[in-house]
């Protein structure tokens, strides 16, 4: 990383060149651009230059000119943005999943950072850290001097080093000190997989599910493993749940493609101005069924490789596409290195659909007048047809073929999630009943020789038939009581809609002088739509407390439990389940 006045001698550096590549090698129909580009070069040193020498204050230059990248490569696409060396560790989370630490998530405590969740097979859990557990000092520093991302930067580290944690214990109040070493923690694509428990109104075929959250390196081999594994349990027709998947890997979504489609299928084909900028994915694996049933499911928060997955799938009239319309991300982006160790992650080609369509939605090469961008107007979006002969377009995402909205949330409900209530909850639920049956995990024959080392083994390792258990886990009265009182104890939104409304209409009501002519009417109607935290909770109780048990169930069974037991509540898969014929 260059610093202060090196950063700025570096960027003469830079012009200079530019300056003498551009005037020695442009060919003369550039020449007008490359002007352009050299005057702006020289411009912007010599603003640079002039701040160094007569602003009244000291100028930060590696601050002011790391901002001077961001808003510039803003300005192009929300994809297209600088990575400094410092920073080169989200690259591999970002394509691999994986980084070096401990495996958890922690908020800000008054007395330290909490760990709110633990990652399956992570670091974390074989040291006996659990939700509830406050660290007061990481390697002797104190967390309340830290912000959240220094604590999180401090527990990170190169697999096999070590960290030393000064920790109070959630349950017992106790404070150790526990010395944790660092592994790879890695995430799986696939988070879940399993035969559908289908509701008794529903008389369905042996039906597998995948739920597929990103596309990393070697996230196909979760899909391909998890596949052959339904097949073995006698499943007759496949799920892949794409919902709220922002995408990954375009390589992986090729792969994943091929384990439906025959060898040699071309899934995607990209199109660019630079080197490297134009090709074709094409799958170049066997397949492991090109016949079974297929249902992908997609959301308005698929995108990307997701889309180029579904999109695939579409044209090919391999499988069913169902749900919301997709994000509608048409373009591919690559890292390329620029100096010091920095990359450049940038936006190189648009990809196209085997049948040859763009789904890019928004047009960021032609801004509006005010600088906003402007998506594709439905009147030049073209008709294009897959493999069999059905119409589909371009422009707009990858439009399902069969539509099935999501259950809307309420007000209190959406207030409660994002607020983060309800995961304090069961963090508090999970600190509180250390001895629920249904919740203890199978120790593994790993936590066994870890307890024997004196290590915890409360939260070690989670079986299938934990997982299976966890999917039927209903609260009951008394703690359902017990969470309406600790969310009414806390701050959140509790307004419905019908109260926001009302607001509104008091407000205009005021305004025209029209309130105090029937102030008794209106005190009426308040009467009936404002609630109490306690009563917005308990009138929405069917929605918010599968969500609080979903939280549970992750405290004490991990991620895929959670997602286990939301199946159940999943109105949109069964209502896609019933409609496949």
């Amino acid at each position: 990383m260059i610093h202060g006045k090196s950063r700025l001698k570096f960027f003469a550096a830079t012009v200079a060149a530019a300056v003498l590549l551009l005037n020695t090698s442009a060919p003369s129909q550039a020449q007008s651009r490359n002007f352009k580009l050299t005057q702006g070069l020289e411009i912007q040193y010599n603003i640079l230059r002039t701040l160094a020498t007569e602003y009244v204050d000291t100028v930060d230059f590696a601050k002011l000119i790391n901002y001077g990248i961001d808003a510039m490569l803003q300005s192009i696409d929300p994809y297209t943005e600088y990575v400094p060396e410092e920073d080169s560790e989200s690259i591999e989370l970002l394509t691999t999943a994986s980084y070096g630490g401990i495996g958890s998530t922690i908020r800000k405590d008054s007395l330290g950072v909490m760990i709110m969740q633990t990652y399956e097979g992570s670091p974390a859990i074989r040291y006996g850290i659990e939700p509830g557990d406050i660290i007061l000092k990481i390697d002797g520093v104190d967390c309340n001097t830290l912000t959240v991302d220094e604590c999180s930067k401090r527990m990170r580290g190169n697999p096999g080093t070590q960290v030393t944690f000064l920790i109070k214990k959630g349950r017992t109040g106790q404070i150790v000190e526990t010395v944790v070493t660092r592994d790879k923690v890695h995430t799986s694509d696939v988070p879940y997989f399993g035969l559908l428990q289908a509701p008794d109104t529903l008389n369905i075929a042996p039906t597998g599910y995948i739920k597929l959250s990103s596309f990393t390196l070697n996230g196909s081999e979760d899909v391909r493993k998890a596949l052959i594994s339904l097949k073995e349990q006698g499943a007759q027709r496949i799920i892949l749940d794409l919902r709220g998947n922002g995408g990954g890997l375009m390589d992986e979504a090729t792969d994943i493609v091929s384990l439906f489609v025959p060898k040699g299928t071309l899934v995607a084909t990209a199109r660019g101005r630079g080197e490297g900028a134009n090709f074709s994915c094409v799958t170049d694996k066997a397949p492991v069924d090109t016949l079974i049933p297929l249902m992908v499911l997609v959301s308005s928060s698929s995108a990307s490789s997701s889309e180029i997955v579904a999109g695939a799938i579409q044209d090919l009239d391999r499988g069913l596409i169902v749900g919301t319309r997709t994000y509608g991300k048409g373009l591919v982006q690559s890292f390329r290195p620029v100096g010091y160790n920095g990359k450049l992650k940038l936006t190189i080609s648009k990809y196209y659909t085997p049948s040859g369509r763009c789904i890019q939605i928004m047009d960021y090469a032609h801004r509006n007048s005010d600088g906003s961008v402007g998506s594709v107007p439905d009147s030049l979006k073209q008709a294009f047809q897959t493999k069999h002969g059905r119409t589909v377009y371009d422009g707009g995402g990858i439009t399902p073929d069969i539509e099935i909205k999501p259950e809307a949330y309420s007000r209190p409900a959406l207030a409660l999630s994002l607020s983060g209530i309800l995961e304090e909850y069961a963090v508090d639920f999970y600190t509180r009943n250390p001895e629920v049956p249904a919740f203890l995990p199978t120790p593994s024959a790993e936590s066994e020789d870890i307890a024997n080392a004196g290590v915890s083994t409360s939260h070690t390792s989670v079986s299938s038939e934990d997982i299976a258990k966890a999917g039927g886990f209903k609260m009951t009265d008394q703690q359902w009581e017990d969470f309406v009182k600790y969310a009414a104890t806390k701050k959140f939104d509790h307004r419905s809609a019908s109260e926001i409304v009302f607001e509104q209409l008091v407000r205009e009501a005021k305004e025209e002088g029209l309130y105090e002519q029937d102030k008794e009417a209106y005190d009426l109607l308040a009467s009936k739509v404002k609630l109490t935290k306690e009563q917005a909770i308990e009138q929405n109780r069917d929605e918010i407390q599968p969500l609080v048990e979903d939280e549970i169930v992750q405290k004490y069974k991990l991620t895929a439990a959670r997602i286990r037991h939301m199946l159940d509540y999943d109105s949109q898969l069964w209502k896609a389940v019933s409609s496949w014929k």
